[in-house]
C-alpha cells in the first residue's frame, strides 16, 4: 500500500493506494479551505495551518485504512507548484505561503525583464520572469519588507516545510525545484547564473536528492501519532502538475494531459534529458527522468465558480443550460484573467474583461463566453505543443473543474478541434504521486508501465470548430488592444 498525500490550492487529500495504482475504496480524507486574498493582489496561507490541515488527513486515513495501514511501504504525495515560503533559523514559519496567483511582484517581474532578458531567463530556468515564480516574489519581498527577508534563513515550498515539521530535515525534489524558477530543467540542478544575479546563496535552498532518495524516520513526536508510518519512506514531494500527467496515463510524447481545477494546465510528459525550451511555453520536470513541456493558466475552474457565485445562477439548473446555447452564440468576447495571465504571454498585470453586453445579455450567456474564453487559452497552448511537433490525436482530461459539466469538455474538443477522453481517475495528482513512490520502491519498472482507466470520449463539432475560429479571433485582437502592450497602455 501507497500513502499519496494531495496538498492543493483550495484542499487537502490523502489517499490509498494499492501496488496497481487502484485507490482503496473507504480509505481517503479530504479538507476543503481557502487561501486568503487581499485587495492589493496577495494570496497567501498560514502554512501552520495548512501543516496542521494536512495531518490531520493523515490521521483520518490511517484510521479509515484500519489493519491495511500496517501494509504502507511508502508515502509520497504533490503540492502546489511555485508558492514559496521562508523559514527562520529555528526551523519555524517566518513568512506565510505565498501563492502562485499572488500577483504583488508584477513590478519585479517586469523590472527582472528588463534587466536580464526574458529569452535568457527562459532558456536558463524554463520559466519567464513572472509573479508566479520565486525571482519576482523574492524581490519584491526584498523591497518591501527588508527586515522579514532578512530574518528568512532558507526559501521552499510547502512540501518541503512539511517534512521539515515532521522529520527534521528536508529534501526539495527535483519536480518542485524545477517549478521555482530557479531550477535549469536540462541540467537538474540549481541554476549558478540566475542565484548569482539574483545574489542568493545556494544555502538558503534546500538541498536536492540523488536520484529518488527518501526521507525515513519520523520525529519522536509524529513517530507516536503515526506509527504505521515511524519507519516508512517517504519520496520528496512533487509538482502537481506533473503527478496529474502521470496518473492520468499521459507519459508518452503523443498524449497530451489537459487538467482544470481551480487553475488549468496543458502539459506533454514523456522521458528526456534535454529539450529546446520554446518561447510561449514553459518547462519543468516529473523526476530526473522525465520532462513535462506545456502551458498554465491562472484561471480554470475558478471562472466557472466565480460566475456560478457572483451572477447568482442555480447550480441544479446551469449545466442544461449551458448545453442548449449555440456555440459563440451570445456576443460577447472575454478575458478570463481574473488571477492574471501565465500561458501564453505572461502578462502578470491582466485582468478579466467582458465585452460586447448588451441589454438582453443575461448571467447565463456570461458564463458560457468565460467558458468558451478559457477553452481559447487552452487552444492556444496546443498550437504552440504542435509546433514542436508534440501531441497526437487526442487529449487526455482530468480535474473536476471540467469533468463535473460535460458540456465544458465538450466546448474545449470544439474549440481545439479534437477528441477529448474524459480521465476515468477519480485523483489524477495522487495517483502519479503514488506511482512515483511504487517507481523509487522498484515496485513498477517505469511510470507507464501500470496503465490509466479512460472514460467517455467527446468528439468535436467541426462546424462549431470553425465558429470558434472566429471566437478566437475576436479574443485576440482584444487582447492585444487591452493587455499585449503592457500595463501602461490600459
Amino acid at each position: 500500500m501507497i500513502l499519496a498525500l494531495d496538498v492543493g490550492t483550495s484542499s487537502v487529500r490523502a489517499v490509498l493506494y494499492d501496488a496497481l495504482g487502484r485507490a482503496v475504496e473507504g480509505a481517503e480524507s479530504r479538507t476543503v479551505y481557502q487561501m486568503r486574498a487581499t485587495p492589493d493582489g496577495g494570496v497567501e496561507m498560514d502554512p501552520d495551518e495548512l501543516f496542521e490541515i494536512t495531518c490531520r488527513n493523515v490521521d483520518e486515513l490511517l484510521r479509515q485504512a484500519g489493519e491495511l495501514g500496517r501494509q504502507i511501504c511508502g508515502v509520497g504525495g504533490c503540492t502546489f507548484w511555485h508558492s514559496m515560503l521562508g523559514v527562520g533559523e529555528d526551523g519555524k514559519a517566518a513568512t506565510p505561503i505565498y501563492n502562485w496567483s499572488d500577483t504583488r511582484s508584477a513590478p519585479d517581474a517586469a523590472a527582472l525583464a528588463e534587466r536580464l532578458g526574458v529569452e535568457w531567463v527562459h532558456s536558463r530556468t524554463g520559466a519567464v520572469p513572472h509573479t508566479s515564480y520565486y525571482p519576482a516574489k523574492l524581490l519584491w519581498l526584498r523591497r518591501t519588507d527588508p527586515a522579514l527577508y532578512a530574518r528568512v534563513a532558507r526559501w521552499m515550498s510547502f512540501g518541503e516545510y512539511l517534512y521539515l515539521r515532521v522529520f527534521g530535515r528536508t529534501l526539495c525534489s527535483v519536480s518542485m525545484a524545477s517549478g521555482t524558477g530557479l531550477f535549469n530543467p536540462n541540467t537538474c540542478g540549481w541554476d549558478g547564473e540566475m542565484l548569482k544575479a539574483l545574489d542568493i546563496d545556494p544555502s538558503r535552498l534546500s538541498p536536492l536528492p540523488e536520484r529518488d532518495e527518501p526521507l525515513v524516520g519520523l520525529r519522536d513526536e509524529y513517530a507516536q501519532r503515526w506509527p504505521a508510518l515511524r519507519e516508512v519512506p517517504w519520496l520528496p514531494m512533487t509538482g502537481d502538475g506533473a503527478c496529474s500527467n502521470i496518473g492520468s496515463g499521459c507519459v508518452t510524447q503523443d498524449l497530451v494531459a489537459i487538467n482544470v481545477g481551480t487553475s488549468g494546465a496543458m502539459r506533454v510528459c514523456w522521458p528526456a534529458d534535454r529539450v529546446r525550451i520554446p518561447r510561449g511555453l514553459w518547462c519543468y520536470r516529473a523526476d530526473r527522468r522525465y520532462l513535462l513541456l506545456g502551458g498554465a493558466l491562472s484561471n480554470g475552474g475558478d471562472v466557472y465558480a466565480w460566475c456560478q457565485r457572483t451572477l447568482r445562477l442555480e447550480a441544479g439548473e446551469v449545466e442544461a443550460q449551458l448545453a442548449a446555447m449555440e456555440a459563440d452564440g451570445h456576443g460577447l468576447t472575454v478575458l478570463p484573467f481574473f488571477s492574471g495571465e501565465r500561458s501564453t504571454g505572461w502578462a502578470g498585470y491582466a485582468r478579466a474583461a467582458v465585452v460586447g453586453m448588451s441589454l438582453s445579455t443575461q448571467p447565463i450567456d456570461i458564463l458560457r463566453a468565460g467558458l468558451e474564453a478559457v477553452a481559447y487559452r487552452f487552444a492556444a497552448i496546443y498550437d504552440l505543443l504542435r509546433g514542436e511537433k508534440l501531441g497526437g490525436n487526442r487529449i487526455i482530461a482530468s480535474g473536476g473543474g471540467i469533468l463535473n459539466s460535460p458540456t465544458w469538455t465538450q466546448i474545449m474538443a470544439d474549440v481545439i478541434g479534437l477528441p477529448v477522453v474524459a480521465s476515468a481517475v477519480p485523483e489524477a495528482s495522487s495517483r502519479g504521486a503514488a506511482l512515483l513512490v511504487l517507481q523509487a520502491l522498484g515496485h513498477i519498472t517505469d511510470l507507464g508501465a501500470v496503465p490509466a482507466p479512460f472514460g467517455e470520449v467527446y468528439e468535436p463539432d467541426l462546424a462549431n470548430h470553425e465558429r470558434y475560429q472566429q471566437g478566437r479571433g475576436r479574443q485576440q485582437r482584444l487582447y492585444e488592444l487591452l493587455i499585449a502592450p503592457g500595463p501602461d497602455a490600459i
